[in-house]
């Protein structure tokens, strides 16, 4: 890392400012106005951030930054030297191997194919919340647990461990866990797949953890600690970005009355789609985790980066980039946002986003269509976000 940052620096994740929680902060519009790069304190370390979107792009395709950022000391490790890789944490050609087993689960024709069980799993928990009356938790009733057993059916996870499954993602995520509660979740969910994968050879299904077991395990591809791995991967980032969108989503509807309105009331996918696609675009909730380290010394807007140094790319900056929309601080259902960050960008872009979009699409058209007089519960300036890489609410209380 180059000595040159300055000793003062912002942090980044930045504070949003409380009367805006859906904005990004306001002093990201000053970064990317600034020539060159910010500087910035990313997880107790300096680090550039990247805040323009055609350099955050641009960035993302560029070979000198490497996904490889986590600390070797950090690095989980096995017996046998069967240390697991964190495929989205490698560069290539070994990120697009390990990625290639898994791509076949989350193809447009799969994930929509599973848009029935999904809308199945939106109509259950959303009619328990209608039932229990008002006021709701919206994260705790609706947000949380549709996109984690959405995922758990894609993994294969039982039914009869549906809800043991449940348990462990609800208090990995819960924001009220303690640090070792949270690293228990986290072994305890690690603990069960690793069993899981060991029962998938003796009982195979149509999953994805069958098709690591037996199309990549089995043959050698793949030690049974990375398919593992991937898996614990898939649970966390496929329900805990959905979740948060869910929640975060319906503030941003329920402050544009006439967009709520709309979604309930049509039946055109290409509509909803598009709303969707707005709001990650507006609320960009990964607004910080995407990181990298230069492997060599580049350039970047005419800032020279060194070798080692770390480079952030800040998301929600270049989704509100009126070099790439028009007034981005407008929510707008009908703008054309093709090519927006929200799930990043280049050979790691989230690879979930197939299965996020359909979750999303039949979570808020069936939340408008179901719950026209939906409304918050607390006044606005009441609303609990979280403060975390990842963006989202702590809980959100509605009524209707």
């Amino acid at each position: 890392m180059s000595k040159t940052f300055e000793t003062d620096l912002p942090v980044i994740p930045a504070p949003r400012a409380a009367g805006c929680p859906l904005h990004p902060p306001a002093e990201f519009t000053n970064w990317r106005q600034a020539p060159g790069l910010r500087q910035a304190m990313y997880h107790g370390q300096p680090a550039w951030v990247v805040s323009r979107y055609q350099d955050i792009r641009a960035a993302l395709l560029d070979p000198r930054l490497s996904a490889d950022t986590i600390p070797a000391y950090l690095k989980p490790s096995g017996p046998d030297n069967n240390t697991p890789v964190m495929f989205a944490r490698v560069d290539d050609p070994e990120h697009n191997r390990l990625r290639r087993m898994v791509t076949s689960s989350f193809t447009f024709r799969r994930c929509e194919a599973m848009r029935p069980q999904i809308q199945e799993l939106v109509d259950h928990y959303l009619g328990e919340m209608i039932d229990k009356g008002p006021p709701a938790d919206l994260v705790r009733d609706f947000g949380l647990p549709v996109p984690s057993l959405v995922i758990a059916l894609l993994l294969g996870v039982p039914p009869d461990n549906l809800a043991l499954f449940q348990h462990y993602t609800t208090v990995g995520l819960d924001t009220r866990s303690s640090d070792e509660q949270r690293a228990q979740a986290f072994g305890a969910m690690y603990a069960y797949i690793q069993e899981l994968v060991d029962r998938k050879e003796r009982e195979p299904g149509d999953d994805l953890i069958t098709r690591l077991v037996t199309e990549y395990v089995v043959t050698g591809q793949l030690n049974r600690e990375t398919a593992a791995m991937t898996s614990v991967i898939m649970m966390q980032a496929g329900h805990e970005t959905t979740a948060n969108m869910i929640s975060l989503g319906t503030v941003a509807l329920l402050e544009h009355p006439d967009v709520f309105k709309r979604l309930g009331q049509t039946d055109d996918h290409a509509v909803i789609a598009n709303i969707v696609e707005e709001l990650m675009r507006y609320l960009t909730i990964v607004h910080s985790q995407v990181d990298r380290v230069a492997t060599e010394d580049l350039m970047i807007a005419d800032q020279l980066i060194r070798a080692g140094d770390f480079v952030v790319m800040n998301l929600p900056a270049g989704n509100w980039d009126a070099e790439f929309v028009d007034h981005p601080e407008t929510f707008d259902a009908d703008r054309n946002n093709r090519g927006h960050v929200g799930f990043g960008y280049g050979v790691h872009q989230c690879i979930g986003a197939n299965l996020a979009r359909v979750e999303m699409h039949v979570a808020f058209a069936t939340l408008a269509r179901r719950l026209p007089g939906l409304k918050l519960a607390v006044p606005p300036d009441q609303l609990k976000f979280k403060e975390s890489d990842i963006y989202g609410m702590k809980e959100l209380l509605v009524t209707w």
